[in-house]
């Protein structure tokens, strides 16, 4: 595989916002060995799956893989656009996960595990994937106070909710950290100005036991 492989040649517009926004994501992004093999949880257009693919090198290998076939239609799109020919995507359940046992080095999800009704499920299934001592590292939308419970319903949970989750999974390592939104506007699910009070960024990394 050649160098011109991984060129973008015209990044597509979803690319350009995910390099904007990944410092949510900088252990996962400026820290993934050369050659590792990388899950992105809902994937969406493929932004950060492409940021990862370039990290990972032309011997690495990037599966995002999305719950919506018109985001898998788009992201397919933006990669035939580009010369990635390190990344895939793929249609599934983040519960029911195509993929094979042991097969991750990485996984990453940006704002792509709220949409999940069982996220227990979700985190049972990214340990699968892994492979022993592979880790996982998301940002999501979490609540910093009780909320209504049409915000409840729309997946975004407390922090402590999110980690006895990875603990009910067997996820060792865990750990926590609030980020401020970038400029002061938060981003994902369920959130406009007037909840942004009520919410808050963070990052989650935790590790599969070796």
């Amino acid at each position: 595989m050649s160098n011109a492989c991984l060129e973008i040649t015209e990044p597509p517009v979803s690319i350009d916002i995910a390099r904007e926004r990944s410092y949510e994501l900088p252990p996962a992004l400026t820290s993934l060995s050369n050659g590792a093999t990388v899950l992105d949880l809902g994937s969406g257009e493929g932004a950060y799956s492409f940021l990862a693919a370039t990290a990972v090198g032309e011997s690495g290998c990037v599966i995002g893989v999305e719950t919506t076939p018109a985001m898998i239609s788009q992201a397919r799109m933006n990669l035939i656009q580009s010369r990635f020919c390190n990344v895939s995507f793929r249609l599934g359940e983040l519960e029911y996960l195509p993929v094979s046992d042991q097969s991750i080095d990485v996984i990453i999800s940006h704002y792509g595990i709220n949409q999940s009704c069982n996220k227990t499920q979700v985190f049972r299934e990214a340990l699968r994937v892994l492979k022993p001592g592979g880790r996982l590292t998301i940002v999501e939308m979490v609540a910093t106070q009780v909320l209504p419970e049409e915000v409840e319903e729309n997946g975004v949970l407390m922090l402590d909710d999110i980690e006895d989750m990875l603990r009910a999974a067997e996820f060792d390592q865990i750990q926590s950290h609030i980020r401020p939104p970038r400029n002061g506007s938060h981003r994902g699910p369920a959130t406009n100005r007037a909840m942004k009070h009520l919410t808050a960024p963070v990052l989650i990394e935790a590790v599969k036991p070796a």
